[in-house]
């Protein structure tokens, strides 16, 4: 069975397109830059499913047009309809390159330099201001938000699935 701790989400299922069950899939990270995927993996009310390509062609960079195994009428295609798309880590290949996406580092644990304590888990990371920054829950369920700049990141390990920070003074008080 496929865990949540296993994958990133990558995307969203749109509507059909056309009549012979190709599907809209937008996309917000660039897994297909990265690698030959076979496959990608749905959320079907809460279970993750794995779908097979028959074939895709990309519409624009964010959205992909996408004819899956199996899925073959409107009614069909319209099943998938908002179902969240899910891309396995261990196929990103982003371990071997150590280039993760903003998306593959959801669910990573934010860990403290100088205390070398966990602060909390990645929830999202937030791309719509100048800086990048990092949303953190913290155990006891607080959020914090943590630039993502070299000054404060000091590394990233993907087989930890952990970054570690070195918080200027005062930022968990914010």
């Amino acid at each position: 069975m496929i865990s949540y701790d296993d994958v990133f989400r990558i995307g969203k299922i749109g509507k059909p397109h056309g009549v012979k069950g190709e599907v809209t899939m937008h996309i917000d990270d660039d897994v297909f830059d990265r690698t030959d995927a076979d496959y990608v993996i749905l959320s079907i009310d809460g279970t993750l499913v794995p779908f097979f390509f028959e074939e895709y062609r990309f519409r624009t960079d964010e959205t992909v047009l996408v004819k899956f195994t199996d899925i073959d009428t409107t009614d069909e295609a319209r099943r998938l309809t908002g179902c969240e798309v899910y891309f396995e880590r261990s196929k990103s290949q982003a371990e071997e390159s150590n280039e993760l996406s903003w998306a593959e580092i959801v669910g990573f644990n934010v860990v403290d330099i100088s205390a070398g304590n966990i602060i909390g888990k990645v929830e999202n990371v937030n791309l719509s201001t100048i800086n990048t920054l990092l949303e953190v829950r913290s155990s006891e369920g607080k959020d914090i938000l943590i630039p993502a700049v070299d000054e404060i990141v000091i590394s990233v390990d993907a087989r930890k699935k952990e970054i570690v920070v070195a918080l200027p003074d005062g930022l968990l008080e914010i």
